[in-house]
Formats: C-alpha cells, structure tokens, sequence
C-alpha cells in the first residue's frame, strides 16, 4: 500500500524494498566517507616522499577536505530540502567518486589539494543526508535496528581506515587509497536512485551569503595559523587571515541573526545541552585529530613502522570504540550524558598526556599499547552520548540542522587541531626526520592533551541525570514522521 507523492514531501516507496537494501544504499556511501579520513592520515608519509611534500603542505591535504566538507555539510541540508534528499545524496556520491579519481592522477601537492576539496563538498552532501534518508525509509519499528546498524558502518569505516590505507599503501602505492573509492562510488549511485525516496523539506532559498561568510572566516583563521611560522606572525598575510578570518565570523553571526532562512539557526544555542555538547565536539576533535596527525607520522618517520605496521599499531586505539560506543549508547539512559563525556574526555586527556610523557627514539611498543587502548575507550565514551546530548531537547523539525551543525563544528575542530598543533611543532623547531620529530612533537601533542583536558571541564556544564538522555533517545525515534512502505 502506498500513499500518493506530493512536490514537497514525498512519504512512500513505490514498491516494498527489503530494509537490508535500504540500509546497504544508505549507509555504502557514508562508509566509503569516512574511510577516506583515516585512509589519508595513514598515507601521508608515503604521499609526503612522493609528492616532495612540506609539513605545510601535509596539512593543506587534510584540511583542504575538513574545511570544504565543514563549510557545505548546512549547505547540503538546505539544498537537500529544496531539491531532493536523495538528489543531493547522489551527486554528492558522484562528486566524491570523481574527486577520489582526481586525487589518485594527482602529481604535485597543488593537483591533490584541489581533489581534497572537491572530496569534501561531496562528502559533505553524503553524511548528513545520509542518515535523514535512512531514518524516512525505515518503518517505526525497524528504524532503532537500521540506525545502530547505519552507526555500526560508520564505525567500521573509521576503525579499518588505517588498516586498509596501510596495506593497500604497502602493497600497491598511495594513489590507491583513492582508487578504492571509484568502484564504490559506481555502485552506490545506481542503489540509491533506485532504493531510496526522495524527500523534501521545507523550500527556502539557501543561504549563500552566510556559507561564504563562514567558510571564508574558517579559511582565513586555519590560513592564519599553519603560515604563522614560516611567514612570521605579525605578518600582512597571517594577520589579514587571522584578524579578517575573525571578522567574518562575527559578521556571519549578525547575518544568521537577520536572515530569512540561515544557514545555522541561533535559536538552537539557547538549548544548554546543544550548546555545551558543541563545545565539547570541537574541543574533543581539536585536541584528539590535532594529536593523530603528529603520531601516525611520528610511528612511520620516527619508529620506523610500515604503513601497514603503523595501522596494525594504532588498532587497539581505532578498534575500541566499536566496542565501546554502542555499550556508552544503551548506558546513557540510565546514567546520563555528562558522566559518559567526562570520563571520555578524561580518559583520552590521560592517554595523551602518557603518550607525550613517554615518547623517545626508542620507545617499544608495549609502552604505547596502553595509552592507545585508553584513547579508544575515551572516544567510545564520547561518540554516542555526545551526539544524544546534541538532540536532547531539539524539536523533530530542527534534528537535521543541529546534528548537521555538530558535524560542522566538529570538523572545524579537525582543522584547527592540526593546524595549531603542527604549528607548535614547526615553532618549536620540528623536522620530519628521525632525529628532528621528537623534541618538537611532545609539546604538541601535550598541547592536544591540554584542549581534551580543558573540554572536560566544560563539559561539566552538561545538564545531569537521566532525563536529558531519555528524552533525546524519544526524540531521535521520532526524527522521520513519515516512513516509507520498507518490508522486512
């Protein structure tokens, strides 16, 4: 039984789709993302010697897709509600397939940056509206399964990352990181036109002035902060990044005030728990992703370790949240977000500040086992409850915006933190080399250490007890009012 399609909300299949299917066209995308992240992370070495690559230059791989991918994910929703969830999703796809092949032809650093960009917007199209498809072609009762299966993938593409990136960098070359993403991509596209609906939301005109207000004042700080050493801080170029970048920022948020339809809606930062939940997702990827970058090259350049060594090494760090995450989920009704996040947040505080503590030219592995096991029980412990502390209080209406303007904050945090601590390595005189990477990289990543532990904090402003938690579970239950006809 199907319900008739309107322009603006189209609420049912055509025909009965298995829910198998529906999941494997939502979440094959959303895997091949965040697989890339980690796949880049574990490569960059092996870029780095390829490519003649700088530090800075190492930095601009990452961040020219956090910062493209930061910058359109609201963007992505508004144009998702104006044109079509599933549209959007699929170019999206497309746009990330060929922005990988792009990145695997690429010969110099400039060619890969702008892949990396193009990655990013499609990237950005590809999570948020992911999930929102999902959830809209699931029915009631199968949703709660199909989203911990939808969050369980997310989770495989993060955790298997640096494995896959290590191998295929060890066994075949780093364009192949890219490669891998093509087939993928072919295949996805035709699943999600044909499995998925797609819906609309509601038609307003997108906000362009504010995505270029805060995507070029995000650029011009991030700009500011990886030139500061090289072009020397009380430059024209870093203080025009720095001091204009900052500008920008502040004239977005007057624009968001008065605009029609923003980008980012205000009103959600009166919430407590929205608003707190945020800082804490971009304290917690500034000083966790800042520190990564610095340690997966410290294990190649420093220790030794192969790609794939390096990825096999940081498993226990990458592979527990798997665990982890989906136990914190089901605990947080019962004891609520803020004890979860703190512990996390204390937890990867302390495997930082042990990892910065002891590392040396020589430090065996068995030194760094334990603070990777702890780092990954601090990230499971604040995966789950983070996100549920984000929608605790939101209306239905408003789940995509505010999980969409976490996503953001949180991959501004990603960019800040790799830039700022790299910046704290190069200051400090760092050279990738094995005897010029450790002196240089114990401050940043104790700096690292420092954020978390700040953010653990703030983190205690986080309403307590069960019900922040219990009602953000009802209300992500009810994120879609209108399911699709899906058979089991």
């Amino acid at each position: 039984m199907t319900a008739p399609l309107d322009t603006r909300t189209p609420t049912r299949l055509p025909r009965r789709i298995p829910v198998g299917l529906v999941i494997l066209a939502a979440a094959l995308p959303m895997f091949m993302a965040t697989l890339d992240n980690l796949v880049m992370t574990n490569a960059l070495p092996a870029i780095r010697l390829d490519l003649d690559a700088s530090i800075e230059e190492l930095q601009w791989f990452m961040n020219a897709y956090t910062l493209a991918f930061a910058s359109f994910i609201l963007m992505s929703v508004a144009l998702g509600d104006r044109y079509g969830r599933r549209t959007v999703f699929a170019v999206g796809i497309g746009l990330f397939t060929l922005a990988s092949a792009a990145a695997a032809l690429a010969t110099d650093p400039t060619q890969l940056i702008v892949a990396r960009v193009v990655q990013g917007l499609g990237g950005a199209a590809v999570m948020p509206l992911s999930l929102s498809l999902l959830a809209g072609a699931v029915p009631d009762a199968r949703r709660p399964l199909a989203i911990g299966i939808w969050g369980g993938t997310a989770g495989l593409g993060v955790a298997l990352g640096p494995l896959i990136g290590g191998a295929v960098v060890e066994g075949w070359d780093w364009n192949a990181i890219f490669w891998i993403n093509v087939p993928i991509g072919i295949i996805a596209i035709p699943l999600v036109l044909a499995l998925l609906p797609n819906p609309f939301g509601r038609r307003q005109r997108p906000d362009v002035l504010g995505l270029i207000l805060a995507g070029l004042g995000v650029l011009g700080l991030v700009w500011g902060i990886v030139r500061g050493n090289d072009a020397g801080w009380d430059s024209a170029e870093v203080l025009t990044g720095l001091v204009g970048g900052g500008l920008l920022l502040v004239l977005f948020v007057l624009w968001q005030r008065r605009a029609a339809a923003p980008l980012l809606p205000l009103g959600l930062f009166r919430d407590r728990s929205f608003t707190v939940a945020n800082v804490v997702g971009l304290g917690f990827s500034f000083g966790m992703f800042g520190a990564v970058f610095i340690l997966i090259q410290y294990l190649q350049i420093v220790r030794g370790y192969s790609p794939l060594g390096a990825g096999l090494a940081t498993a226990p760090w990458t592979m527990a949240p798997m665990i982890i995450a989906p136990l914190a989920g089901l605990v947080a009704p019962r004891v609520g977000t803020r004890l979860l996040i703190l512990a996390g947040l204390l937890f990867q505080a302390g495997a930082l500040t042990w990892l910065g503590l002891t590392m040396a030219v020589d430090t065996p592995y068995s030194e760094m086992v334990g603070p990777f096991i702890m780092a990954g029980v601090g990230m499971g412990l604040v995966f789950a409850p983070s996100s549920t502390a984000v929608l605790a209080n939101i209306a239905p209406a408003d789940t995509a915006k505010a999980s969409g303007t976490n996503s953001t904050i949180r991959e501004v945090g990603v960019a800040l933190g790799i830039a700022v601590l790299t910046a704290v390595f190069t200051g400090a005189g760092g050279e990738l080399t094995p005897t010029g990477y450790i002196d240089a990289a114990i401050p940043a990543v104790l700096t690292g250490a420092g954020v978390v532990a700040a953010t653990a904090v703030a983190s205690l402003l986080l309403p307590a007890g069960r019900s922040v938690a219990t009602r953000a579970v009802e209300e992500i239950a009810r994120e879609s009012d209108a399911p699709a006809e899906v058979a089991a």
